[in-house]
């Protein structure tokens, strides 16, 4: 069975600002198919919009094409989420202040603090809460795959979610290329660009050919 289009994110350890400027100009991993594991070949792109600091920018995104599955796919910088016009560091830090909660931690004050209307953060923090146990559970194994230690339930399941994804980042830093990418690239990349999507599956990383997350039941 051919594997429909989809979106590959690759670990990019560029500012947004360095990528914008170079309009396409960047030396971007080429994947192998996802569907069939064959090479690729460059396939021209398109641009997209994206947010960073409240202010909005048009970028390009590459694809690559398989000539055995005759399939293109986008290949996304980790710091952008799949659907998302905001880089995932916004959209991160919403989520966490809202999640972890504490003074001033409600969706209202985060997105003032993001520069974001708040129907946005709202949205993005109520698909956190409705993926919530799948990716605990997905974060918290791939933790354990990576490093042993068990990451440990703290509150409800956005917490323990949030809990997991940093205990998976940690545990993550040790391989070579990771440890300054920053937790929500991390979770971007692990999350093939769809950690807040409206599927309810996981999705796993692969790096070179390792599964990292298995998909959760």
């Amino acid at each position: 069975m051919v594997l429909p289009p989809v979106t590959i994110v690759w670990p990019c350890p560029l500012s947004v600002e360095t990528y914008l400027e170079a309009d396409g100009d960047v030396e971007v991993p080429r994947p192998a198919c996802p569907g069939c594991g064959r090479p690729t070949t460059w396939w021209s792109g398109y641009r997209r919009f994206v947010r960073a600091g409240g202010t909005g920018r048009a970028m390009f995104v590459r694809r690559v094409r398989c000539g055995a599955c005759r399939v293109t796919h986008a290949v996304l910088p980790a710091f952008l989420l799949s659907g998302r016009g905001d880089v995932v560091e916004t959209i991160g830090a919403v989520i966490e202040a809202v999640v972890a909660g504490g003074r001033g931690g409600g969706v209202r004050p985060a997105a003032a603090r993001a520069d974001v209307p708040r129907t946005t953060a709202r949205g993005w923090v109520q698909r956190f809460v409705a993926r919530a146990t799948g990716l605990a559970v997905g974060f918290a194994a791939l933790a354990v795959e990576l490093s042993g230690d068990v990451a440990v339930a703290v509150g409800d399941a956005a917490g323990r979610a949030l809990t997991a994804v940093g205990a998976a980042f940690e545990a993550a830093r040790a391989l070579p290329g990771w440890d300054g990418l920053g937790r929500w690239r991390f979770a971007s990349a692990v999350t093939g660009g769809k950690l807040i999507a409206t599927n309810k599956n996981t999705p796993y990383l692969i790096v070179g050919r390792r599964r990292f997350m298995p998909p959760v039941p």
